[in-house]
């Protein structure tokens, strides 16, 4: 009863029994304490001396009778999902006759790692503690028993035979009515043990210099580290640079007045790099190295110990990012990788936190713009950073409100890229065609698919060969 209603099939089961043995059974009783293991019930209604070769018997019935008469909990499929997104892994640790189990879980299709069967009360935690375990669910004490006995979070669901209150009243840290409130209870539990690992780790870091452009990542970093540290621990450092668009470093000053931590605007030269201008596909690999070049003696000057990106999780997760690995080797060190903490939650917390930028939209610097193999230069970057400033003003000016923006300046001509939904919709507006134009394009197109980070990475042959 805590991932599937089993009670239809098992009241088959028991009835073919009753028919069978002539025994006198009230099935609705049996299937309104479902949870200890089979021979205590079987005791219920036979003599001690039967017990096993009936408990036996029933188990033989079961696979013709009790499966296909299942069906899911609601939210059940949903709270599976659920730990996979965060990268766990899904158990299931039941009394029931494990090869039994396994037929619902099959005829269901549910999304299980591991199945463990035959177990009950303390048992039950000796398995979850063999598996690392951190959060177990269920609908009965005996689960509770089994979380408890494996340190791990009980969260309990009243879909069983036991209520809200006596699972409450037995212990369990989280009562739910059912799973549809599971995902929700989970992601918050992700982000809390996340939020804490970050400030363990700044903690560790003792000071911090902030490499700050004014996203949502480096601002929920700068926030993060001001709030564990305090801000004479803290300086918030933003490298001054044709790449950087002068709405984001102006939105950037005032986010660190806002936070009352130091935060100083520092020269870089990326332009003076070879490999930066070439802008191939391992462009930022040399704008990192010079992001740290720069910003290490700053950093050094103030007495602080480290120099922090704000590298997410789900940047780890994306297969090509030269920069974050310059980054790395530079010396730089990454907080928020390293506490598990994705955009999502970053986001999330922010909000929560008041930070203007819980919605900011992705900002990458304006090289991000130009194809690879495409000159970079201040010329070529300014018209980028005037053809959006004059396209985003037109489109707030005529009511199409987009989210995501970009000009993709591809040599010849200029790509815009807005949000998906509104990609036809700008393609037939002739004014933000004629904004870009207007910025020095002599040709506009409009990508059909729309916005994607790392939309300039499908047009590279091999990235392999930039790694």
């Amino acid at each position: 009863m805590t991932l599937v209603d089993s009670r239809p099939g098992i009241g088959a089961a028991w009835s073919v029994l009753a028919a069978e043995t002539g025994a006198a059974i009230d099935i609705p009783l049996v299937v309104s304490r479902l949870g200890p293991p089979l021979e205590v019930e079987v005791a219920n209604w036979f003599p001690a001396a039967e017990v096993s070769a009936v408990a036996a018997r029933y188990r033989e019935i079961y696979p013709h009778h009790a499966v296909h008469g299942t069906d899911v909990l609601p939210g059940a499929r949903e709270a599976l999902a659920a730990v996979h997104r965060h990268g766990g892994r899904t158990m299931v640790v039941t009394g029931k006759h494990e090869p039994n189990a396994r037929l619902h879980l099959d005829h269901l299709d549910l999304a299980v790692d591991h199945l463990v069967g035959d177990l009950w009360g303390e048992q039950k935690g000796v398995a979850l503690r063999a598996s690392g375990a951190g959060v177990y669910v269920g609908d009965h004490l005996g689960d509770l028993i089994g979380a408890r006995a494996a340190g791990a979070i009980a969260v309990g669901v009243a879909t069983g035979p036991i209520s809200a209150e006596d699972l409450r009243a037995a212990g369990a840290d989280v009562v739910l009515s059912d799973l549809t409130g599971f995902p929700a209870w989970l992601d918050a539990h992700v982000a809390d043990l996340r939020l804490g690992a970050l400030r363990e780790r700044l903690a560790s870091l003792g000071s911090v210099a902030v490499a700050f452009s004014g996203g949502a990542d480096s601002a929920f970093l700068l926030a993060a580290a001001v709030r564990t540290l305090g801000a004479a621990h803290v300086l918030a450092l933003t490298t001054d640079s044709p790449g950087l668009p002068a709405a984001e470093r102006d939105a950037a000053r005032a986010f660190a007045a806002e936070l009352g931590v130091r935060h100083e605007l520092v020269p870089s030269d990326e332009m003076a790099r070879a490999g930066y201008r070439d802008n191939n596909g391992d462009r930022c690999r040399f704008c990192k190295t010079e992001l740290m070049a720069v910003l290490a003696p700053v950093a050094r000057a103030a007495g602080m110990a480290h120099i922090a990106t704000g590298t997410n999780a789900d940047d780890a997760r994306v297969g090509f990012r030269p920069g974050i690995a310059a980054a790395a080797e530079a010396g730089a060190v990454t907080p928020l990788l390293d506490a598990g903490l994705t955009k999502t939650q970053i986001r999330a917390i922010s909000r929560t936190w008041g930070l203007p930028t819980w919605d900011k939209p992705a900002a990458a610097c304006l090289s991000s713009r130009v194809a690879y193999g495409v000159a970079i230069t201040p010329a070529r970057l300014a018209r980028v950073e005037r053809a959006e400033t004059a396209l985003r003003m037109v489109l707030a000016r005529d009511g199409i409100a987009v989210r995501n923006l970009r000009v993709r300046d591809l040599g010849q001509f200029a790509r815009i890229e807005v949000d998906a939904a509104l990609s036809t919709a700008v393609a037939d507006h002739e004014p933000a065609l004629a904004a870009v134009r207007d910025a020095g394009f002599a040709r506009v197109e409009v990508d059909p698919l729309g916005y994607r980070e790392g939309a300039m990475n499908e047009l590279l042959p091999d990235p392999e060969l930039y790694r």
